[in-house]
C-alpha cells in the first residue's frame, strides 16, 4: 500500500471497486461465471501488487501492461466473437447506465491521491480530467431515460459517446503519466498511485467495466 496514505482513502476505493463489480454483476443478470471471473482477476492483481510487482518500473519488459492487457484482450474477444457479442447484448442497459455513478467516488479518490503526491494534478478535476461529469449525469440519464422514458435513443447514444470520450481522455493521460519507457507526461509527479494495492484495481477492473458498459450500451442502442 502507498506509504503515509490515510487508510480511509484505500477503504473508499475498495468500496468503489466492490460497487462497480456489484453493478456489473447485476447487469449480467447475476451470472456466477461473471462474478467468479471478476473476483479471481481482482485477487490476482491484489497479490501481484502487494508483492511489489508493479513498483519495479524499470524492468524489461515493462510490467504495467500486465494490469491492462488481459482485460483489453478479453474485450476484443467479446467484440469479435458471436458468443461475446451475444453476452454484450444481453447486459441490462439500465443497470449499465447506473454503473457510471462509481465515477464520482473514483474522481474523489484520484484527487486524494494527488494531494498525497501519488498521481499528477492533470489526472484530477483540477487538471484535465472532467470525467466526474459522467458520474454526476448518470443517475439523471437513468431516471429520465429508463424510469420516465423521456430520452430518445439518440440522446442516450450521444451521452454514451461523450462519456466514452471523457474516459478515453483520462485513460490516455494516466497511461502516459506512469513511470515507464513510454512516459510522456507528469515527470515531476508521475502516476505511481495505481501501481499499489488497492488502486491497481482502477486500470485492471473499474476502467474495463466502465468501458464494457459503454460499448455494450452503444451496441444495444444503435
Amino acid at each position: 500500500m502507498i506509504p503515509h496514505l490515510p487508510l480511509s482513502v484505500s477503504l473508499v476505493f475498495i468500496a468503489t471497486t466492490a460497487l462497480t463489480v456489484w453493478f456489473f454483476y447485476g447487469a449480467a443478470r447475476q451470472s456466477k461465471v461473471v462474478l467468479g471471473v471478476l473476483l479471481g482477476w481482482m485477487i490476482i492483481q491484489a497479490v501481484l501488487s502487494l508483492t511489489g510487482f508493479y513498483q519495479k518500473t524499470n524492468s524489461v519488459p515493462p510490467r504495467f501492461p500486465v494490469l491492462v492487457a488481459p482485460p483489453l484482450l478479453l474485450l476484443i474477444g467479446l467484440l469479435i466473437t458471436s458468443k461475446g457479442r451475444r453476452f454484450l447484448d444481453s447486459l441490462e442497459l439500465d443497470r449499465l447506465t447506473l454503473l457510471h455513478i462509481v465515477r464520482i467516488p473514483v474522481e474523489i479518490v484520484l484527487f486524494w491521491l494527488f494531494l498525497n503526491k501519488s498521481i499528477p494534478q492533470i489526472m484530477t478535476f483540477e487538471g484535465q480530467n472532467v470525467d466526474v461529469l459522467s458520474g454526476l449525469t448518470a443517475p439523471v440519464v437513468h431516471y429520465l431515460g429508463f424510469v420516465k422514458k423521456r430520452l430518445s435513443r439518440h440522446v442516450l447514444i450521444a451521452w454514451n459517446v461523450i462519456c466514452l470520450a471523457l474516459l478515453a481522455n483520462i485513460v490516455v493521460t494516466a497511461v502516459l503519466s506512469v513511470p515507464s519507457p513510454f512516459q510522456q507526461l507528469a515527470f515531476d509527479q508521475p502516476n505511481v498511485g495505481i501501481l499499489y494495492f488497492p488502486f491497481v484495481w482502477l486500470p485492471s477492473v473499474v476502467v474495463p467495466l466502465v468501458l464494457v458498459a459503454h460499448l455494450s450500451a452503444l451496441r444495444q442502442l444503435r
